[in-house]
């Protein structure tokens, strides 16, 4: 058999040293060496999708067990100083995604301390360092024997597929005050209006809000599923409000100061439950920082900032993707920036804010319109939005441009521009080319001429505004062409 393994190592010493001895291993086929926590993750994510691929467009099964499974290494090493997360969170992420993945850790400590942890986090055996090659091959073929066990059993359930099914979406606000929650929860709304199901999270653990948008009465929260080593399908039901909407809502607790008691290692599990059991993930990770909220950012798919074009906000945006930056969680290209209540008259628009903050910014903007929120937020009731506020059009085009939604109708630039909301709100009439807007005029024919006087030689679009040959409002005047919706 076959024994595909993945290194993962930090340290080039360490590398060198593992890479020569895995290759004379016998029947072992090592993968190139990745340096850190994300980017292993990153790799048996996607060789988890591309056997998920193979299998959905019909290829055979890998030894009688599902491409996906298939598709994944037998043996994964963790050596003890890879970052940013540490090792044994690192171990019990990829036992918890990829239970068919055996995982052995390299370490100078081989202490039994050391060694109950690494069991307890789910490793399947502990290596010391100076790295011998007998001790490396025992460990690898057991590792590899677990492996293939476990994948037998796997082949008889094809329900039974590697990794999270959950897309994992976080909202962070550049500050308080800028839209984090009402965006998260229209969001959420608008997947669950598409027919996925969704779990909300509220890890804004100190003032998080999503009870009071939603008017939720609650018992438990996040706080209570922090202490549990095993987070069980039955023990995630009792803790998830079912919401009337179809959401799931896993909220943040009453008592702020109890916020402390959700750690990264918490967040991790929690999350990890989630994506086993729902296709979407949201989490409001509020505008403070956290060990807790910085660990969902570090593992989302797509992590968004939330900014309003002022210079307080635009800066406070900026702080955040640096400190991102420095604590190694996400760089700043891998970042979504979503611009909330732009006008056309900011002196801000969504092109500074992307310079300014490095980051990539959403095609679609929310426009001011507060007074459409209003009564909704004051009764706690977001989800009885009425469908023609411009502000939950734009976040469910939001919605459909990060592939939250499938439906064509949310997608932006799809239809007229009729189907499209505007910044303001207004609805654009249709103009005849040639004619003032409410003349009644014939397409090329200059109001109040005679008929058969021939084509008006003017320009085919009016004229522009403030030369001296208008003579009324011309299809460019606001006063024209829009109406307020």
């Amino acid at each position: 058999m076959t024994i595909r393994i993945l290194p993962a190592i930090g340290d080039p010493d360490a590398a060198r040293a593992v890479s020569s001895l895995l290759h004379q291993l016998p029947d072992a086929e090592p993968a190139p060496t990745v340096g850190d926590s994300a980017a292993l993750l990153h790799t048996l994510a996607g060789a988890a999708a591309q056997g998920a691929g193979a299998a959905a467009a019909g290829a055979p099964s890998t030894a009688g067990q599902p491409s996906a499974v298939g598709a994944l290494p037998e043996v994964v090493l963790v050596h003890e100083r890879i970052g940013p997360t540490p090792a044994l969170e690192l171990i019990r992420e990829v036992a918890l995604r990829f239970p068919a993945v055996g995982v052995v850790l390299i370490t100078t400590d081989a202490g039994p301390a050391l060694f109950s942890a690494a069991m307890d986090a789910g490793a399947r055996g502990i290596v010391g360092m100076p790295l011998g090659y007998d001790e490396l091959a025992a460990r690898v073929q057991a590792a590899a024997q677990w492996s293939a066990g476990v994948r037998v059993h796997l082949g008889g359930s094809p329900e039974a597929a590697p990794g999270p099914a959950g897309t994992l979406v976080t909202v962070t606000g550049a500050k308080g005050g800028v839209g984090t929650t009402v965006t998260a929860v229209q969001l959420a709304l608008a997947a669950r209006a598409a027919g996925r199901s969704v779990a909300l999270v509220d890890l804004d653990l100190q003032s998080g809000d999503v009870a009071s948008y939603l008017d939720v009465q609650f018992r438990r929260s996040v706080v209570d599923l922090a202490g549990i080593q095993d987070i069980s399908v039955r023990v995630l039901q009792d803790a998830v409000h079912d919401h009337h909407t179809g959401l799931g809502l896993l909220l943040a607790p009453e008592e702020g100061e109890r916020g402390e008691e959700v750690d990264d290692r918490a967040a991790r599990q929690i999350i990890g439950a989630l994506r086993s059991r729902y296709e979407v993930v949201l989490v409001d990770c509020g505008s403070q920082m956290q060990s807790a909220n910085a660990a969902a950012v570090e593992l989302a798919d797509l992590a968004l900032l939330v900014t309003t074009p002022d210079v307080v906000a635009v800066r406070a945006a900026k702080r955040q993707v640096r400190l991102w930056d420095r604590l190694q969680i996400r760089k700043a290209e891998d970042t979504t920036t979503v611009v909330n209540r732009l006008t056309r008259n900011t002196e801000i628009q969504p092109p500074l804010v992307a310079k300014a903050t490095g980051t990539q910014v959403a095609r679609t903007h929310v426009p001011a319109a507060f007074k459409e929120l209003q009564p909704c937020v004051d009764a706690g009731r977001m989800q009885d939005l009425d469908n023609r506020s411009t502000v939950k059009q734009a976040l469910c085009a939001l919605a459909g441009e990060l592939g939250l939604v499938d439906s064509p109708s949310v997608r932006q630039g799809r239809g007229s521009h009729r189907a499209r909301p505007t910044l303001t709100g207004r609805k654009r009439k249709a103009i005849t080319p040639g004619a003032a807007p409410g003349s009644g005029g014939v397409p090329g024919q200059a109001s109040g001429s005679a008929p058969g006087a021939g084509p008006n030689p003017g320009p085919r679009f009016g004229v522009r505004r403030g030369s001296a040959a208008a003579a009324g409002p011309g299809p460019f005047d606001p006063s024209g062409p829009y109406e307020e919706g």
